[in-house]
């Protein structure tokens, strides 16, 4: 009875076993389940980015300056050494206008005087503050008619030097030879003015 009993139970595990092994091969659950397995995918490294202030270079845009006074030995030489600008401010074509007009064909000192003489009356405080103001006061300048010059041919040699000397005037760069005239007029008449007379150039006479 026992002997019989071992050999059935040896059977028994030996059907168990079987069935086992033929249910796993037949079924490919592990094949599958191996296969459904993804590969593994290789991350690459972030890149890490570090904020850090960056120094870059400018381009020199220094502020515009001044440009550097004109020396000159003489008055000839500093009119010739003047920048002729491509426009004219209003106030400046005032001051070269009546440079031209009342002395262009006189002598560079008396131009100058002229044209220092425009300036000092816009400094004075008993005239108009501005040279258009000096030059269109009424019955001051007798090239002025109706609040107006007349037409300049600013092509000529005479404008040219007229607007020269108007910048010499405006910077006070060149002494002239009455610094200080308020007023002149023209060698031709004597309108008895009660003023003191400084000196004569060319054909005007300055007074202050």
């Amino acid at each position: 009875m026992s002997s019989k009993l071992k050999r059935a139970s040896a059977i028994a595990v030996t059907a168990t076993f079987l069935a086992t092994l033929a249910s796993a091969q037949g079924s490919g659950a592990i094949a599958e389940q191996a296969a459904s397995v993804p590969p593994a995918i290789e991350v690459e490294p972030v890149p890490q980015f570090i904020s850090q202030p960056m120094v870059q270079s400018l381009p020199d845009v220094s502020e515009p300056q001044d440009p550097a006074p004109v020396s000159a030995s003489s008055l000839a030489e500093l009119v010739y050494a003047q920048p002729q600008p491509a426009q004219l401010s209003s106030e400046m074509r005032c001051l070269a206008g009546a440079i031209y007009f009342e002395a262009k064909s006189e002598s560079l000192p008396g131009r100058l005087a002229v044209g220092r003489v425009v300036v000092n009356r816009a400094k004075s405080g008993r005239f108009p503050a501005s040279y258009c103001g000096v030059v269109y006061q009424p019955s001051q300048f007798s090239f002025v008619r109706g609040h107006a010059m007349p037409a300049i041919d600013t092509s000529s040699r005479h404008w040219r030097e007229a607007v020269a000397i108007a910048q010499i005037a405006d910077s006070n760069s060149w002494r002239s030879p009455v610094e200080g005239a308020l007023f002149f007029h023209a060698a031709r008449v004597s309108p008895g003015w009660r003023l003191t007379r400084i000196a004569r150039i060319d054909n005007h006479i300055f007074y202050r």
